[in-house]
């Protein structure tokens, strides 16, 4: 059953602790146990007491090997299993090889000198060993002594490990922290300096951007300005034109009013005889034709003079066209006259030659119309003159608005001038201001990294200072180690005076080893004198085995409830077997 229940164990990884006391493990079951120690790494306490492992030695020297195999196991209890010197033997040598059991327990069995000097032997190789129990084992007290020191020693040892361990590890958790902290600063301050230079690169940009800005507005400023003159330009370009084409008109007047003056001279010199009068009339009427005419050249003249500004060109443009339509008007008006006044020479010829008589009557008709006409072309030589009036003072009003306006456009733009380049001033001042303040800023920044770089150093120096100290404890832990040494040399001369004493106790015993032969003689005399009576005894002792062998498994569930009765009374019988006679013969058998 034990058998199954280990291999099942060995394959287990939850299983922590495994109570077999009491269960009669033999040779089956030390192999067993063996097997899972060798496999099993989960099991860190085992309790084999009230059992018989130390009996067969080739099963507990298999359990023993396991032993030696496992390092995850940390206590062992195999009290009372009969083990002698061998089997302690084994457990040095599988304690050689393990490297994680903590405490063993070996109370009553039979180790002996031999196992006890076995296991001291053992202890000087394996240092993980805390605690060892051997009483009631027949081990001399100074073995007892030398495994106790030895117990203290690993227990120095390891608690010494401990401390170096956590200083160590305390250690490089400040280091660890230092350096992080280190390394915060210097990222913390690399991030301060790349967002001021971001802050500087921005303010840059944006100065930039309004520098540009500015610019392109002046740029808008001079691209309206030469837009301005260009449309200045084009306006006198085409006063100029309308110069030319008033010019050209009046010349076309003129050469009409030659033309008419050359019809009426000959109209005139044809009826010389027949109307002087209306012939003076005529030339009255031309001479005041020619007075507006120049009238009006002049005050053509006094017009084109005015072409220095913008909207008035504009409003003689105007009424340079309203003078094109009235002097289209009037070429019409006088082309109309001609064909009428060629119609009147025709109707006169024709007159002339037909009727002779009625050209007195003809003569008056026509001073009439020429009258109506002379009527005519002075009302409309006055309207003329009133519109050119109208038309002067109308641009001298828009002349003096124009200038006003113009003097008002130019304050405007030297103010506004002004005022942007008073804010550039300013934006440059502020610019200047803060690319100081930037550099006043980089050089906080410089002195705060020389510090954290002050900083650093002293941090390594005090890294330094702390693995001196590191190695000034390795000096004095291997300063003790060296103490240690020469106390365990001390132990061993200690060990080996012992030892030359207990080879005298050896001969002493010797000799006891005789006396007791020549006993055995005589009770080998007297066991034949009452061989008879053992003889008769044998069949009831064999009776009472049978009967003892029924009760031993009420006595082994008995055990467990009376541990301590049974620890005091195995204490009595072994005193009382050993102080009698008997103690012998059951030996024997």
């Amino acid at each position: 059953g034990v058998k199954l229940l280990l291999h099942g164990l060995c394959s287990n990884t939850t299983v922590k602790s495994l109570d077999l006391k009491g269960n009669n493990l033999r040779t089956m079951g030390a192999e067993a146990l063996g097997k899972l120690l060798r496999q099993n790494k989960s099991i860190r306490s085992l309790i084999l007491e009230w059992n018989s492992l130390g009996v067969w030695e080739e099963g507990f020297s298999f359990f023993c090997q396991g032993l030696g195999a496992n390092n995850f196991l940390q206590r062992l209890d195999l009290r009372n299993n009969q083990i002698n010197h061998q089997g302690a033997g084994e457990l040095a040598l599988a304690l050689k090889q393990n490297a994680s059991l903590q405490e063993l327990d070996l109370r009553w069995n039979n180790i002996g000198l031999l196992g006890g000097r076995a296991l001291l032997n053992c202890l000087h190789s394996n240092k993980t060993l805390k605690r060892l129990e051997l009483a009631g084992n027949n081990v001399p007290s100074d073995i007892l002594k030398a495994v106790e020191q030895a117990m203290d020693h690993n227990q120095d040892r390891q608690a010494i490990l401990r401390e170096t361990q956590n200083r160590t590890y305390i250690l490089s958790k400040e280091v660890s922290s230092l350096k992080d902290e280190k390394t915060k600063q210097f990222l913390d301050l690399m991030d301060t300096i790349d967002k001021q230079r971001e802050e500087i690169a921005r303010s840059g940009r944006m100065s930039a951007a309004r520098v540009s800005q500015l610019q392109e507005a002046l740029d808008e400023q001079h691209s309206i300005m030469n837009s301005l003159k260009a449309k200045l330009q084009m306006t006198e370009a085409a006063l100029a034109l309308s110069e030319q084409k008033v010019h050209s008109l009046g010349e076309l007047l003129n050469a009409t009013k030659q033309e008419q003056s050359s019809m009426a001279e000959r109209h005139f010199t044809e009826l010389q005889q027949q109307k002087q009068e209306g012939a003076d009339r005529e030339g009255k009427l031309l001479r005041d034709l020619s007075a507006a005419s120049e009238k009006n050249l002049l005050l053509r003249n006094e017009v084109g003079r005015q072409d220095q500004l913008f909207q008035v060109k504009q409003d003689l443009t105007n009424t340079t066209a309203e003078l094109k339509l009235r002097a289209v008007q009037a070429e019409e008006r006088l082309e109309m006259e001609k064909r009428r006044f060629k119609q009147s020479l025709e109707d006169m010829e024709s007159l002339r030659l037909k009727e002779v008589d009625h050209m007195t009557q003809h003569i008056e008709a026509s001073e009439r119309s020429m009258q109506d006409r002379i009527q005519r072309l002075e009302a409309i030589r006055i309207a003329l003159e009133e519109e050119l009036s109208r038309v002067k003072a109308a641009a001298l009003t828009e002349r003096g608005q124009a200038e006003e306006e113009l003097i008002k456009v130019r304050n405007q733009a030297r103010l506004e001038e002004q005022q942007r380049l008073e804010h550039l001033e300013e934006k440059l001042r502020l610019m200047t201001e803060s690319r100081d303040e930037a550099q006043n800023c980089c050089l906080r920044q410089k002195e705060m990294v020389a510090e954290a770089q002050a900083k650093a150093n002293q941090l390594s120096l005090h890294a330094d200072g702390l693995r001196r100290r590191l190695e000034e404890l390795q000096q004095d832990l291997n300063s003790k180690e060296e103490e240690k040494v020469t106390e365990v040399n001390k132990v061993k001369v200690e060990l080996q005076e012992q030892i030359g004493h207990l080879q005298a106790e050896r001969t002493a015993q010797e000799g006891l080893r005789e006396k007791i032969a020549a006993l055995e003689r005589q009770l080998k005399a007297l066991s034949s004198n009452h061989r008879e009576a053992l003889l008769d005894k044998e069949g009831e002792i064999s009776m009472l085995l049978e009967k003892l062998r029924m009760k031993e498994a009420d006595i082994s569930r008995m055990r467990e409830e009376e541990a301590q009765r049974a620890s005091f009374l195995q204490n009595a019988v072994m005193a009382y077997v050993q102080g009698s006679s008997l103690g012998t013969y059951s030996s024997r058998k």
